[in-house]
């Protein structure tokens, strides 16, 4: 019997027979995950060094179904089986779904991921009865940073400088919040560290049921940099959770592009300035990432990606008016029963007129995205809304909390889940 099925808290049909580690992507049988040593002696692990915890399988258990070391102190914390870093509870329980989110350095990705999981935390349980939790806090904590920043603001006056807001997701080793080192006897493996978040269909009043099983969602924030020559190696796999993940987000900033910049010009738009003094070709990094994919997934150079990629082109509140849409409300609807159901007509026809100006104006980007997969998408979003500023005193850009108003930054998130995770989020169903 597996040291997880032994627990009175636990039952076996509540665990999955396999899982797969959100941190080194092996997939092992349940039965073979660690417990983490709480008595203090009890220091030193092959993998991670003498100052971690020791990982260990257990024999004996409180009547609460919690482990107990070899000091007999009470563990509660469990860790992979393969790479030894530390897993939460849901891990063993709730299928994991891995998402991927890419683009080039200084993109926006770590402010679209901010306000997007901040807004989904609003919109899941209150349009579609459908609860969101970090699975662990301490693994999301740079996350739960930055939006306490933007959102949680005891100053929501004070501009915050754009660049501060969360730490940068720079190349491997940079920061210990973002990467997890192991060692693999003389081997040392550097992990991107994921977010993770709970999904579970809440009680639903209308019919008293709850679902089954939920997902574990499984987030990747992945510097441009990983997209570089040599960034991406047996010693440094920060881009391989690719190759796993059923959707991927590929940010790009089309004020980036000096045709479209022009094409905002002629329209009497402002198109705020580019800070950066270098400008990268945001299509090789799609084109290097689909190649990724399809070296890991084992697929041939010349095959479409089956995955779905989800283009999502940012800055939508300065270039709006080049789509020529009507401005209209969220792509959802209540149903009779008082769940949303999100509206895939709505959404496709968006995705069309999007990519008709990209094919106008950026072709290069479309064909990069429609070269890689068979079944893309593309959806404008604002991260923060047109409301950021130049900073008097030092000239940076930044923007008030209080003036925070991200547009549409859900619906990529939405609509992956929906296609990802079958009766999480419904559509609309037409007559």
């Amino acid at each position: 019997m597996s040291s997880l099925q032994a627990q009175p808290t636990a039952s076996a049909s509540s665990l999955l027979n396999h899982l797969v580690c959100p941190h080194c992507w092996e997939r092992y049988p349940t039965d073979e995950v660690l417990w983490v040593s709480e008595h203090t002696e009890l220091r030193g692990d092959d993998k991670l060094g003498p100052d971690a915890p020791r990982r260990f399988l257990p024999d004996r258990f409180t009547a609460e179904g919690d482990a107990i070391d070899s000091k007999g102190r009470t563990c509660h914390k469990l860790a992979c089986g393969r790479c030894h870093l530390g897993i939460p509870r849901p891990v063993t329980e709730l299928e994991a779904l891995f998402m991927s989110v890419l683009g080039t350095p200084g993109s926006g990705k770590s402010y679209f991921l901010t306000t997007a999981m901040w807004k989904l935390r609003e919109v899941l349980p209150s349009a579609f009865g459908v609860s969101i939790a970090d699975a662990e806090p301490a693994i999301n904590q740079s996350l739960v940073d930055a939006e306490e920043t933007l959102f949680l603001n005891a100053d929501p006056d004070k501009p915050v400088w754009l660049g501060s807001l969360i730490d940068k997701t720079d190349a491997v080793g940079a920061d210990q919040k973002l990467y997890n080192g192991v060692s693999y006897g003389t081997h040392g493996v550097t992990y991107l560290r994921p977010y993770l978040f709970t999904l579970k269909r809440m009680k639903n009043p209308a019919t008293d049921a709850w679902a089954t099983r939920g997902r574990l969602l499984c987030l990747y924030d992945n510097a441009g940099e990983h997209f570089l020559p040599g960034q991406d190696s047996a010693a440094m796999p920060v881009a391989r959770h690719m190759a796993l993940s059923r959707a991927l987000l590929f940010l790009y900033d089309p004020t980036q592009d000096p045709r479209f910049r022009d094409a905002c010009t002629r329209a009497g738009l402002k198109v705020p300035k580019v800070e950066r003094d270098r400008l990268y070709r945001q299509e090789t990094t799609l084109t290097e990432a689909a190649a990724r994919v399809k070296k890991y997934a084992g697929m041939a150079g010349g095959h479409v990606a089956d995955r779905m990629l989800t283009v999502v082109v940012s800055k939508y509140d300065t270039w709006e008016p080049l789509l020529g849409l009507p401005k209209d409300s969220d792509p959802w609807r209540m149903s009779a029963n008082g769940i949303g159901v999100l509206d895939v007509d709505r959404v496709m026809a968006l995705s069309t007129a999007l990519r008709g100006l990209l094919a106008k104006l950026c072709p290069e980007i479309v064909y990069a995205a429609e070269g890689f997969s068979q079944d893309v998408t593309y959806l404008p979003v604002s991260s923060l809304g047109p409301n950021t500023e130049i900073e008097q005193q030092t000239g940076k850009l930044a923007i008030r909390p209080k003036n925070v108003e991200p547009i549409g930054v859900t619906l990529p998130f939405l609509y992956a889940i929906h296609r990802s995770a079958p009766g999480l989020i419904p559509r609309m169903r037409r007559k």
